[in-house]
């Protein structure tokens, strides 16, 4: 019989499901839609109802259309969104909305704490300063204005942590939540209960952390008679999606930096040693001594759907390859028109969650394919800022690669080469996150022995090189986009008080 791994992966946009096999291949995936809700200006917020019945779904349509691969399940791993915030009662179930980690609403808390809390001290302990990725403050957010929901909160956990919780019934806490909640020495692997106390937060609501390979619990009975997986298949902790992403796109030696298109943009830069900066966030890589450099930006491909189906108001998928083609028409740095992506404030490099998304230059020349050019090179300036500050500190890309969505698009992809100027590799097929923590789930089961062989995988690959031409163009643009916030930062902090 053959042996198979399966991952899970909670996106922004959707559940996917992916099976492997011991021998190299993607045997079966599929998805199943969600929406992000945003009712008031910076909220992100997604329904956990949807992550499980998606969750259901997929799995359940799996087991349909690859039957005889189900009793060869040796393990299952859950990747997802970090760190977005589940609140569970003593029951174990949802309170709220998920409150996800692009979430800008708590501008406030983070003022305060910013000047209650040593930031260098909590830097020194946590690789990262107060801001609105960070737990602590939407906590308080939440019991500051949601009391009701605050006092029946018995569990803390994240996205993918609440997935493995309904897979096995054991509440856990995977070591990249931890990581990036702002509440978690990363030297010494332990919460900051200190902290915690200091500000009323009780330890006691976040359980006990693992590492992405830790065995946390298996299918439940009740869950086998949900979706028609036996019961009893271990279930490792997971891993968070950019991690999972990172494995899956062959990143496992320094120097490798891979571009994530995913809802939220990502940037990720893989290194020997344990280091922090400011400006971006850190990570534990699943790989046994590697780390990660961790940019994240809060609105990416999310920008591009917003785009389409708001202002569109476009639903079908033909769509694409319409702007597309549209925006083929437009020159680099389209004609002028320059967008600020941070639609929901921005996490990395500038920490704002009050900067707002602007696209400057407008006249009546412009159609919708220059304001579709603009929107894929704003995303891509905001991954060279990030380049910037890794060379910064003495590290160059060796390697580049491009995942998740937009990396189907070789449009895309090609104004990603032309910015960043360098060679880019692309997978356009890549399942993502889904394929690397399905890996994960077969290293602990014994489905492989090396972290190389994740490259088994990967065989469907396109490669870019930059036009030196559209690379010039890019640089003054690039310029432009740069001193554009640096220039509306205030008026972004006066509007704060028109509301």
């Amino acid at each position: 019989m053959s042996r198979y791994a399966l991952g899970i992966d909670i996106g922004t946009t959707s559940v996917k499901v992916i099976l492997i096999s011991r021998e190299g291949r993607i045997v079966y995936e599929t998805s199943s839609a969600h929406d992000l809700h945003s009712e008031s200006i910076g909220w992100a917020e997604e329904s956990t109802e949807d992550w499980w019945s998606n969750t259901l779904l997929v799995i359940r349509r799996m087991i349909n259309e690859v039957p005889q691969a189900i009793e060869g399940i040796e393990a299952v791993g859950v990747s997802g969104m970090v760190p977005a915030i589940v609140l569970l009662d003593e029951e174990g179930n949802p309170l709220r909305r998920s409150i996800q980690q692009n979430d800008a609403r708590s501008v406030k808390e983070i003022e305060w704490l910013r000047s209650r809390l040593d930031q260098d001290e909590l830097y020194r302990l946590t690789g990262g300063f107060t801001n609105q990725q960070h737990v602590l403050p939407r906590l308080l957010w939440v019991r500051a204005n949601e009391p009701e929901v605050w006092n029946k909160t018995a569990t803390i956990l994240g996205s993918y942590d609440y997935i493995t919780y309904k897979l096995t019934g054991q509440t856990s806490i995977e070591v990249n939540w931890a990581a990036e909640s702002g509440l978690y020495d990363i030297h010494r692997g332990e919460w900051l209960t200190a902290q915690m106390q200091g500000f009323n937060i009780p330890p006691k609501l976040f359980p006990d952390v693992h590492l992405s390979t830790d065995i946390v619990g298996t299918i439940t009975k009740a869950v086998s008679l949900l979706t028609g997986l036996p019961e009893g298949i271990p279930v490792i902790a997971g891993a968070a999606d950019h991690v999972a992403s990172t494995l899956a796109a062959g990143i496992v030696e320094e120097g490798d930096l891979l571009i994530k298109f995913g809802g939220a943009g990502d940037i990720l830069y893989c290194t020997n040693e344990l280091v922090t900066t400011p400006e971006l966030f850190f990570d534990y890589h699943v790989v046994p001594g590697k780390y990660l450099l961790n940019g994240c930006m809060a609105a990416s491909g999310s920008l591009v759907k917003w785009y389409i189906k708001d202002l569109l108001q476009a639903t079908d998928d033909s769509i694409y390859k319409e702007l597309d083609e549209a925006a083929l028409q437009v020159k680099p740095g389209a004609d002028g028109l320059i967008i600020l992506p941070y639609f929901l404030g921005e996490k990395t490099p500038i920490f704002d969650p009050e900067a707002r998304g602007v696209m400057f230059g407008l006249t009546l020349s412009h159609g919708r394919g220059h304001i579709f050019r603009a929107i894929l090179e704003a995303v891509i300036y905001g991954f060279r800022h990030h380049v910037e500050v890794l060379e910064s500190l003495g590290y160059r890309p060796n390697k580049v690669y491009a995942t998740n969505g937009g990396a189907k698009s070789k449009f895309w992809c090609q104004i990603a080469s032309d910015v960043l100027k360098c060679d880019i590799r692309s997978f356009p097929s890549h399942p993502g996150s889904a394929l690397g923590v399905a890996f994960v789930a077969g290293m602990t089961a014994g489905l492989f022995t090396d972290w190389s062989e994740i490259h088994d995988f990967l065989q469907d690959y396109r490669d870019f090189s930059p036009i030196p031409s559209n690379s010039d163009v890019y640089d003054k643009s690039y310029q432009v986009y740069r001193d554009l916030y640096r220039q509306l930062k205030p008026s972004f902090e006066a509007i704060q008080h028109l509301y």
